[in-house]
């Protein structure tokens, strides 16, 4: 077999860069790096992307030996459709040379800095949205600010070397499952320069765009059996192909420094003036069932979410969320139907193709609940509306964080809170113990750990949790 290269381009030039990406992963390469060659495929432009990975050389290493090209392979329902992508054109390592890294940011040609880093990659407390500055990599990152280790650290340094060079800024675009990411950033960003130079934290706030965004499409990890399966599809090698459904959707609040962006609304994007209710939309219905199914189907034994919405008990856990809820704390976005969006959504879940593991998705829970499951929560108890399906995914999250599953297994939990969260489950004999030794997690549950009726659900949910196990639990709520 051959191994993929630039020559499976034919015509086709590098672009010259406009872009860098902190945090290089397959979800950035199966969706905004799409959208970016399809503006260039259109139009031409120089958006050609710098990825940087912020802790491990194997993308680099992986894209390097094979031009930087990739394999997008598209999973639809009747089979797979391939694609080769170039238009990320090189990738640093950032713990290699944040020098590079800063260098490659200080170029005035970059103008978008974008950012898939996940939720604990900024470094802030979930439940209040301020940075952590007792952080050992945030410490690092401000007496130390040529050599950053965090995108924070990188954002705020090359920042000030536009600054002191006399440089325009570039647009900073968040591209995570945040609720107002842009809004987030833009405050963590100014807190940090706060605290290295006053001056510098003002140029931020008047100079620099912060527009948040949105983005849908399901990219589930690349396996063995998916480089194997290209492989022998395409006959080309491809060591670091990524996998997505046919479904993708970008919103962007259009917010730019200068206007300077590529056209990306003759792509499909939505460039809009508030992306409040999309993302919205999105975190709630979508990423908060994903969470949702990861726990309780993992507990219940479901490795992907294929498996659990075809276990009809599971499906009808969705239905009863989304419509009973969810949708009823949403400002449905203009002309979008939130019942349809929701059928629309169980339609891609039940799509064959697409192996999104529970596992993978319960990753960094203790990051994710607030914006995807608490919030929600916290809007029923606000107009006394019970939420059991979801106070049962809280539930189920305490009991697969602390490590072991209902037939005693370890599970292999990652997350920032592990070694906190670790035996919490089995170490307290009653519900009520369980609840508030998790209600200790302050920098989780927040406000909402001081509501009583908040606390009562949640040991309500844990009982049922406990006598039934997940899969008796779901058939009990939704009966």
């Amino acid at each position: 077999m051959t191994r993929l290269s630039q020559a499976d381009l034919p015509g086709k030039t590098r672009p010259e860069n406009g872009v860098v990406h902190l945090g290089l992963g397959a979800f950035f390469r199966a969706h905004v790096a799409m959208y970016l060659a399809d503006v260039m495929d259109a139009s031409g432009g120089n958006w050609g992307v710098v990825g940087v990975s912020l802790r491990s050389p194997s993308t680099r290493d992986k894209l390097a030996a094979q031009d930087n090209v990739y394999t997008a392979a598209e999973l639809g329902p009747e089979g797979a459709q391939y694609r080769v992508m170039g238009d990320v054109t090189k990738v640093l390592v950032a713990p290699e040379s944040p020098a590079d890294v800063l260098a490659a940011m200080a170029v005035p040609a970059i103008r978008i800095v974008t950012l898939t880093v996940t939720e604990k990659g900024y470094h802030h407390e979930p439940a209040s949205g301020l940075l952590r500055t007792d952080d050992p990599d945030i410490l690092h990152d401000l007496t130390n600010p040529n050599a950053p280790r965090t995108a924070l650290g990188f954002l705020v340094r090359a920042l000030d070397l536009r600054r002191k060079a006399g440089h325009r800024p570039f647009t900073v675009l968040s591209c995570d499952n945040l609720p107002e990411n842009g809004h987030m950033v833009r405050a963590l960003v100014q807190e940090f320069a706060q605290l290295i130079d006053p001056a510098l934290a003002d140029w931020i706030a008047s100079e620099v765009r912060f527009p948040s965004c949105m983005v849908d499409r399901i990219v589930p990890a690349t396996t063995q059996a998916d480089i194997d399966s290209v492989e022998a599809d395409t006959g080309r090698l491809d060591l670091a192909p990524v996998m997505h459904e046919p479904f993708c959707q970008w919103v962007v609040e259009d917010d730019f420094v200068d206007g300077d962006r590529p056209p990306l609304e003759t792509v499909g994007v939505q460039m809009v003036n508030d992306v409040t209710p999309f993302e919205k939309m999105k975190l709630r219905c979508l990423n908060g069932t994903h969470s949702s199914l990861a726990y309780l189907g993992y507990l219940a034994g479901h490795a992907t979410i294929h498996d659990a919405v075809s276990d009809p008990v599971f499906a009808a856990l969705c239905a009863k969320v989304w419509q009973a809820e969810i949708i009823p704390t949403l400002t449905p976005p203009q002309d979008t139907d939130l019942t349809a969006y929701a059928a629309t959504l169980l339609d891609r879940y039940r799509n064959p193709s697409i192996r999104h593991a529970t596992w993978q998705i319960a990753m960094d829970g203790s990051q994710k609940l607030p914006q995807r499951l608490l919030g929600t929560i916290s809007d029923n108890l606000d107009q006394n509306r019970p939420c059991a399906g979801l106070m049962l995914a809280v539930a189920a999250w305490m009991k697969y964080a602390s490590g072991q599953d209902e037939t005693g297994h370890p599970i292999d939990v990652r997350d920032p809170l592990a070694d906190r969260t670790r035996g919490l489950w089995d170490g307290n004999a009653s519900a009520e113990a369980r609840v508030d030794a998790y209600l200790d997690l302050g920098d989780v549950f927040g406000e909402l750990a001081n509501r009583a009726e908040f606390r009562q659900a949640l040991i309500t949910a844990c009982d049922l949790l406990e006598t039934h196990g997940a899969r008796g639990a779901v058939e009990r709520i939704t009966s």
